[in-house]
């Protein structure tokens, strides 16, 4: 946690306990257990049933960040706990990695860079790509993606979205096409940008199917999350060179397992899960989200979008 956000809790009386990156099982358990916490700022820990029962008095739970895949939101609100996220906070720097991974892909950075330290100069013969003149499809149309929007845009590309749940307007503000198919937007776009939430809905809505359905040129970019993504299916058809290359920041596993088949795929460029990790962003998120739990807990409105599952409890901002 940024000390900016530290600063928000303890102005407000808090005193937090910090939790080791990916702590989970016993040692997150007794963390818990030992702090009686009234709020949970997760980051990276599994925030389910194990941890509900050993905190009594919690509250609330905010997520450092837009995706709770990692908070069970049905077993909090079954319990009355309002489950906040920071979505948008780190939309500009989530935007750029997608961009800069793109870029990474389409034109060949990382091999020509590796070629080049290995002492070669493969200048004869490589043809690059232009972008501008692309038709970018951008699946789910968030914060997060209408800042990708607007940098293709920027770049001469075309974009078009899938997103059931935006209203038109927000569409037509953004000067992006609406599509009402997401077969339609694989089978109709250049690249294709990430951005939904992993649901059971949409759990590897980049499927074989779909993979065999875009354009043999074509590029996927994932800085969502790692289970829309049937990464066997992304692996073999990068193999068989039915797609040109993706750039990932996620994957299904963090960190994906030695054995798996992307390490050996040189049209793929990987990250680990950084996007909207700079200086910048990480005080934005880490304020919000330390503001969520301090304005929850003193009974002060939070914006209705930020309650993510305010359905369930019914609660209004």
């Amino acid at each position: 946690m940024v000390p900016a956000a530290a600063d928000v809790l303890v102005e407000a009386g808090y005193a937090p306990v910090y939790v080791p990156p990916y702590s989970g099982g016993d040692g997150l358990i007794a963390a818990v257990r030992d702090a009686d916490p009234v709020g949970i700022l997760a980051r990276m820990g599994r925030i389910d049933e194990s941890v509900f029962e050993v905190a009594p008095r919690l509250r609330v739970i905010s997520k450092h960040g837009a995706g709770v895949d990692n908070i069970d939101v049905d077993a909090a609100s079954a319990r009355g706990i309002p489950v906040l996220n920071a979505a948008g906070a780190n939309a500009v720097s989530v935007a750029e990695h997608a961009i800069a991974l793109l870029f990474a892909v389409a034109k060949k950075v990382i091999p020509l860079d590796q070629s080049i330290r290995e002492g070669r100069w493969e200048k004869s013969g490589f043809q690059g790509r232009e972008l501008a003149g692309s038709v970018m499809g951008l699946v789910a149309f968030g914060a997060i993606a209408r800042q990708t929007a607007r940098f293709a845009k920027g770049l001469g590309m075309t974009v078009r979205a899938y997103d059931p749940f935006t209203p038109a307007e927000v569409f037509a503000a953004e000067g992006v096409e609406r599509i009402e198919n997401l077969d339609t937007l694989f089978t109709s776009c250049d690249v294709i940008s990430l951005h939904s939430p992993l649901t059971p809905a949409t759990k590897h809505i980049v499927n074989a199917d779909r993979l065999a359905r875009m354009k043999r040129d074509a590029i996927i970019v994932n800085t969502a999350r790692g289970g829309l993504i049937d990464e066997p299916a992304l692996a073999a058809a990068l193999a068989e060179g039915r797609i040109f290359g993706a750039g990932l920041d996620t994957f299904a596993q963090e960190p994906p397992p030695a054995d798996h088949p992307f390490w050996s795929e040189a049209r793929l460029v990987l990250s680990p899960h950084i996007g909207g990790v700079t200086a910048a962003a990480n005080i934005r998120v880490g304020v919000e989200a330390a503001q969520g739990i301090v304005d929850l807990l003193a009974g002060r409105p939070v914006p209705e979008a930020r309650i993510v599952n305010r359905a369930k409890l019914k609660l209004t901002a």
